[in-house]
């Protein structure tokens, strides 16, 4: 798992619905500061916020940990 790619992909996934940092925070019951630092690779979101961040950034938990948009061909063959 590459922290650094999937906080790279969290925040392009972010900027890409036009969310703040503060606002997917606010959503996500956390502070800005925690998803600064997933984006910057210094951690990884919770056990418990997984599915409600994939679901608010529209992405599967499998193209969280990948840190890629990944169809479901490309997943099976991973």
């Amino acid at each position: 798992m590459d922290q650094i790619k999937i906080g790279n992909f969290i925040a392009r996934e972010r900027k890409s619905k036009g969310y703040t940092q503060r606002q997917l925070a606010d959503i996500l019951g956390i502070s800005d500061k925690t998803i600064s630092k997933w984006e910057r690779g210094n951690g990884f979101p919770e056990v418990s916020l997984l599915l409600p961040l994939c679901e608010e950034l529209d992405m599967s938990v499998n193209e969280l940990l990948a840190g890629e948009r990944v169809s479901e061909d490309e997943y099976r063959k991973k």
